[in-house]
């Protein structure tokens, strides 16, 4: 056969006009024109455009309702540090006046390198077609090198037309180099995941500590926690539209005040602007100063939710919000209160709510305790975020993930991730009672996900926007020092409250460890046993098997072979629907798969035995089941593929590659004999499935092989069957109806 088929001439049927244009315009293998799968004709292209998840076409009055709700659900953490960052950096009071425009310095340059040049700037540009995040990230690696430990790729996978990346034509040898030895080292492939479980720990850990930060008493903060958790089930669409109003009163007041400081105070505060003050704060105060980053770094605690809450807005709505709202009160803020202390060293505890003038104190006091309230919001948006990606990569056991939003993508909610997200805030705000440990703590936190973020970001720069090594090591140098600088500070206090995030990380790491090893010895174990097609036709042929009206559906892991759970079916249950789909619900490294290019097909021969392989894609902000229940939109896709079938039958495309040519030449095409067989399948289709349709779950239970080690039998037979028991069924998360549902038992040795 020829390797590839140039089709130039026209093919003149109306009613397949687009198909025939694309064939004309597209080389395509002869293997790809045999594919059976129900895409839609026209969309059988190779590299189709690239939609992102939130399209580069979208109107600046979308743009800008987005913009105005990011400013209440990105920022009100980075927003209200000012409250605490001067008085947790001079916790033992001012030593020296000159201190204070160090320290100003520092935190005008951190502001500035951070969270306006890496993240506004830089690492928005490394989403995942509209998804920030760590493991957005890990699925860019993903999609332009061989590093996941699934082996469940399909070439038909990079046919989804956004899944192929939008690569340089240069080729940089670094890249190449780089590529294999992430391809060829296993260890580096563990480093990797491990990597991405640690961020997403580490800003789950991060959700858990931001809203205990509030100088509110204790039970009222408490009451306040509960309520705003009570409030997430109605989305960010509804909250960020109620908070924004807030947030930027909150800017407006703290911008205005520190005009008003800086006018009335010290204006030679503007000459902070020289880091030769952060030159000479070290200088003076040497280990001091070192320690005292502890506290600067508090004025960029929440950067890190521009990230990881993009694809609940878009990368030009956080530009914009940060760029004119956030970035100029922040900067204004922290000048004004410099100022007021150039005169008042005395008061540095008390410096936000000193600073007030008279007249606006009790406004901007109750709109600093509703600020305080709203703070969290930006993590906890993110942390549904990326608990749903990593879900869907299989590092996070099942849990239910509701789409708040039908105007925009990527506004999810997730239940339980919600509740324990409350337990945790109300038993740390309980335990530690005082915001100078839970600060701590939080600045470890949020460094140690800045760092992490720094790496994939080089890695990106290296592989796929195939940066100049001119731009990389200057990035390298001044950001990943800084941020290693801070880090060492931070790291500490660890006696200090520090302890606290690392035991929220060892927790959620053991979690998601343990369920995605499992879940990949699960995948082995059944990639190794998967019935051949040969076993397959003489089960189905066997005439001692009593074949019923209706249409059965076989769930399992695999997207290549039939599961070992449907041999172990039919050996106890020698009955068999008329149809059978083995369905394999598997995830793609992209935020979003169209929902065209969802369903993958194929037939197994002899087309009279009736069994279809179904691989259902999604991407890891898609969400299951969110419109028409799955099971219609199966059967809806399978008649479609058995009709394109008929249609490539009749125009003689299933014929040996000597009559393509007479299909190229524009010769007379012969009827396939086989077309009847073909519209008898959607009518067998059609009886099967109103004779009723049978979803079979397998239940599977795991244990350690014999001769296990006592640590993997730990891992298999107590950490993962807890979590398993004690979390949502895969049949829930499907949405699978239960009166048509039987769930197969078996028991794998891993």
């Amino acid at each position: 056969m020829a390797d590839d088929v140039v089709l130039q001439e026209a093919i003149t049927d109306e009613t397949n006009e687009e198909f025939s244009q694309g064939l004309k315009e597209k080389k395509l293998s002869w293997q790809q024109l045999r594919r059976h799968d129900s895409l839609e004709i026209e969309s059988r292209s190779l590299h189709g455009p690239h939609h992102g998840h939130h399209s580069k076409d979208m109107g600046w009055s979308v743009i800008l309702r987005l913009a105005f709700q990011s400013i209440g659900v990105v920022y009100g953490d980075v927003g209200t540090s000012p409250l605490y960052v001067y008085s947790s950096t001079f916790p033992n009071g001012i030593s020296h006046n000159d201190d204070i425009l160090g320290v100003l310095s520092l935190i005008f340059y951190t502001i500035t390198l951070i969270t306006l040049i890496k993240y506004v700037l830089i690492v928005l540009k490394a989403n995942d077609n509209g998804e920030g995040g760590t493991f957005a990230l890990y699925s860019l690696l993903c999609r332009y090198a061989k590093v996941g430990f699934i082996q469940n790729q399909q070439a038909e996978d990079r046919e989804v037309s956004n899944y192929e990346l939008e690569l340089p034509e240069s080729t940089a040898r670094m890249a190449s180099w780089l590529k294999s030895k992430l391809e060829n080292s296993k260890f580096a492939k563990q480093i990797l995941l491990f990597a991405t479980m640690l961020g997403t720990s580490m800003l789950i850990g991060d959700g858990v500590l931001t809203p205990c930060i509030s100088d509110i008493v204790v039970w009222i903060s408490v009451v306040i926690l509960i309520l705003l958790f009570a409030i997430q089930r109605f989305g960010t669409d509804k909250v960020g539209y109620t908070f924004a109003p807030i947030i930027c009163i909150w800017f407006a007041f703290i911008g205005c005040t520190g005009i008003y400081n800086f006018i009335k105070y010290d204006p030679a505060v503007a000459k902070a602007i020289n880091p030769k003050y952060i030159i000479n704060y070290f200088q003076r105060n040497k280990k001091d100063a070192w320690i005292s980053l502890g506290g600067v770094v508090l004025a960029i605690t929440g950067t890190e939710a521009l990230f990881a809450d993009l694809g609940h807005f878009s990368v030009q709505s956080i530009q914009i919000s940060m760029c004119c709202v956030t970035y100029p009160a922040l900067i204004l803020a922290y000048t004004g209160q410099a100022s007021f202390l150039r005169k008042h060293n005395d008061l540095v505890a008390t410096t936000f709510y000193k600073s007030i003038p008279g007249p606006l104190y009790w406004p901007t006091f109750v709109v600093a305790v509703l600020a305080s309230i709203i703070a969290s919001q930006a993590i906890i948006s993110g942390t549904f975020s990326i608990i749903q990606q990593s879900l869907t990569l299989g590092c996070f056991p099942r849990v239910k993930v509701i789409h708040t939003s039908t105007k925009y993508e990527g506004q999810v909610y997730v239940p339980e991730a919600n509740y324990l997200l409350m337990v945790a805030c109300v038993a740390v705000t309980l335990g530690f009672r005082t915001t100078t440990n839970i600060g701590n703590a939080y600045g470890i936190a949020v460094v140690f996900v800045m760092t992490l973020t720094s790496c994939f970001i080089v890695l990106v720069m290296i592989m796929i926007w195939k940066t100049h090594i001119l731009l990389i090591v200057p990035y390298v140098l001044i950001v990943g020092s800084v941020e290693l600088l801070y880090l060492s500070s931070v790291l500490y206090k660890f006696d200090q409250g520090g302890y606290l995030p690392i035991t929220f990380v060892a927790v959620l790491m053991t979690v998601m460890y343990t369920w995605n090893n499992v879940f990949r010895r699960n995948y082995d174990y059944e990639l190794k046993h998967i019935i051949s097609p040969e076993k397959l036709k003489e089960i189905v042929a066997n005439p001692s098997l009593c074949r019923i009206p209706g249409l059965a559906l076989f769930y399992s892991d695999l997207v290549q072979g039939i599961p070992p759970i449907f041999k172990h079916y039919v050996e106890n249950v020698p009955a068999l629907q008329s149809v059978l789909v083995f369905i394999s619900v598997k995830s793609l490294p992209i935020s979003k798969v169209p929902v065209k290019e969802r369903f993958l097909f194929r037939q197994v021969e002899p087309k009279e035995l009736y069994v279809f392989r179904c691989v259902v894609r999604y991407g890891y902000m898609d969400v299951q089941n969110e419109q028409e229940p799955f099971e219609k939109v199966l059967i809806e896709n399978l008649k479609e593929f058995i009709k394109e079938n008929l249609w490539v039958s009749k125009k003689g495309l299933n014929n040996n590659v000597e009559n393509i040519e007479d299909t190229l030449d524009g010769r007379h095409l012969q009827e396939d004999m086989h077309s009847e067989s073909f519209e008898r399948e959607i009518e067998t289709v059609d009886k099967a499935w109103h004779a009723g349709i049978v979803h079979f779950i397998g239940e599977t239970e795991v244990v350690a092989g014999k001769g296990a080690g006592i640590g993997k039998r730990i891992v298999i037979d107590y950490a993962y069957t807890f979590l398993n028991r004690n979390l949502r069924e895969s049949d829930e998360v499907l949405d699978i109806p239960h009166k048509r549902m039987l769930k197969v038992g078996m028991t794998y040795e891993l």
